[in-house]
């Protein structure tokens, strides 16, 4: 059954006494030197890549049109299609009141966190993009320049025996010798073979040891030519991410990611203040407001914002800010396509505290086709000097690979 998102009655979006439109703030000004422009239409397309990803589009009175990007998940087109009469007719520059009158539009549908977040994230990297190109500058400058003209990518490694430690260390080999990483992370929420309840959170010894030793097997294969990180994927209790911490501080480990849901912020403080194993988390937080708390409670050795997810970029500016404060790096998690994969670089190039960006589809052989242009290379991105993102869309192959049922996007 199809349903008008666009017109959905909602008293909350209707009606706020924080209204940021161009109309109620009165920014009518003459601009000039091309800038008066606005904004006609946005549009999505899901891609079916080793995650369903949600492309955005803007497109402007210039004929100027952006791409984003969105984290991926169901109902985010309907949420961006709801959100599309609150920017019809503004002025696509005005990217940071344009974010704050989603924010304050969508309230009803919550966004403080969550999928709605998520959604007003998407447009708000496809206004990067339209922006830069309007102006004629590459998306970094807008963020306030770059540090650096490369970004260090970490490759998210999996094999068919994600158990096996000898497995994992030849492949962590092969993609160090032959793939050209110098980063590289694996998973450590495998079975082992001891477990006796999968909900209860707890690690018995034998699991621990069995983490344990793919931790040395990987870290003593690799040595110095490459930097590991260990992924928890949120699953184990306090006591367990403790004693797992502990058993792996003797090794070489970059990081260990989410060892403990996301939710209790005191379990999660005590978990890093008890090991000098470095703890990376922020994935499943949402907006500045969200990892604020995670990082002056220092509950966080290295914060990994996913940009697509969290609020955007210049959402991810202010988090890296806040970190900045407190001496944290930032390692941004990233399970995009190319798209949200070059935002998160261009925000990487303009912060001082970058460490890298994840790249989660080295296995997916078309995921570079869906641009034109290369992305990465012997592990690193050169972050483009092109106007805006950077970034060109292959049309053929996003059509190719588009979830049934969707229609592509009209042509820029």
């Amino acid at each position: 059954m199809s349903r008008n998102y666009e017109s959905l009655h909602d008293p909350n979006a209707e009606y706020t006494m924080r209204e940021l439109s161009a109309e109620t703030m009165g920014t009518t000004g003459s601009r000039g030197g091309g800038r008066d422009v606005e904004i006609t239409d946005v549009q999505t397309t899901m891609v079916d890549g080793n995650f369903p990803w949600t492309l955005v589009r803007v497109y402007t009175d210039a004929g100027v049109v952006g791409t984003g990007e969105a984290y991926w998940g169901a109902g985010v087109p309907e949420l961006i299609e709801r959100m599309k009469p609150f920017v019809i007719g503004e002025n696509p520059l005005d990217i940071d009141r344009l974010y704050e009158h989603l924010i304050q539009k969508m309230s009803g549908e919550g966004s403080v966190e969550g999928v709605t977040v998520t959604a007003i994230s998407g447009i708000e990297v496809a206004l990067h993009d339209v922006a830069g190109k309007i102006l004629d500058v590459p998306a970094y400058q807008l963020l306030g320049g770059k540090y650096r003209d490369k970004m260090r990518v970490y490759c998210d490694c999996h094999t068919e025996e994600e158990a096996d430690p000898e497995a994992c260390a030849d492949e962590a080999e092969r993609v160090v010798d032959e793939l050209g990483y110098d980063a590289l992370k694996f998973d450590l929420d495998v079975p082992s073979g001891f477990e006796k309840d999968r909900a209860n959170r707890h690690l018995r010894p034998g699991e621990i040891r069995h983490k344990a030793e793919i931790v040395e097997t990987v870290t003593e294969r690799v040595k110095d030519k490459a930097d590991v990180a260990f992924d928890c994927h949120w699953t184990f209790s306090g006591g367990s991410a403790k004693r797992l911490a502990d058993a792996i501080e003797e090794y070489d480990v970059w990081w260990l990611e989410d060892p403990v849901p996301p939710e209790n912020l005191d379990v999660q403080e005590e978990v890093t203040k008890n090991t000098t194993t470095p703890i990376t988390v922020g994935e499943n937080r949402y907006r500045v407001t969200e990892l604020r708390r995670l990082i002056e409670n220092q509950a966080v050795d290295i914060v990994a914002p996913d940009l697509p997810k969290v609020g955007g970029m210049r959402e991810t500016r202010k988090i890296a800010d806040v970190a900045n404060q407190y001496y944290v790096p930032v390692a941004m998690h990233n399970v995009a396509s190319p798209i949200a994969t070059m935002a998160a670089a261009h925000v990487g190039t303009s912060i001082p505290n970058s460490l890298a960006i994840e790249y989660h589809s080295y296995e997916l052989g078309w995921w570079e086709d869906l641009v034109e242009e290369d992305v990465i290379e012997d592990g690193y991105i050169e972050v483009p000097e092109k106007p805006g993102i950077g970034l060109t869309l292959d049309l053929d192959t996003v059509e190719e690979h588009m979830v049934e049922g969707e229609t592509l996007f009209d042509e820029a």
